[in-house]
């Protein structure tokens, strides 16, 4: 699997909430400034060569959808960011999330309890 870039993921954020969509649906999705139709386009065609994408014909439109789910795209993240940020160590990356974010004993405690949980 390849990195998105922020307008890529942002395409892909609002395609997975749809299940499927063409260019105008994913430009309503947008909800701060709405980029031009062609700039949609332009993403959705890189996205497709990255093999994240697909589309169907209906008559003269593309219909487009996730060939990912969310979550294996936030799993591959999450490995990514754990790996090339924090060395592969877990310990390191709840020890910044916990002192970033203030987290008290009950959050902490939760937390490992959700990592055992998927384990």
């Amino acid at each position: 699997m390849k990195q998105l870039t922020k307008a890529e993921e942002e395409v892909m954020q609002i395609l997975w909430e749809l299940g499927e969509g063409i260019v105008k649906d994913i430009l309503k999705g947008f909800k701060e400034k709405q980029p031009a139709y062609n700039t949609v386009a332009t993403v959705l065609k890189v996205l497709k060569k990255k093999e994240v994408v697909d589309f169907k014909k209906q008559g003269n439109i593309y219909v487009y959808y996730p060939l990912i789910s969310k979550e294996e795209y936030s799993s591959y993240q999450m490995k990514h960011l754990l790996k090339n940020y924090f060395g592969g160590s877990f310990a390191r990356l709840a020890a910044f999330f916990a002192k970033d974010n203030e987290m008290n004993i009950e959050e902490l405690e939760e937390l490992l309890k959700e990592v055992d949980k998927s384990n």
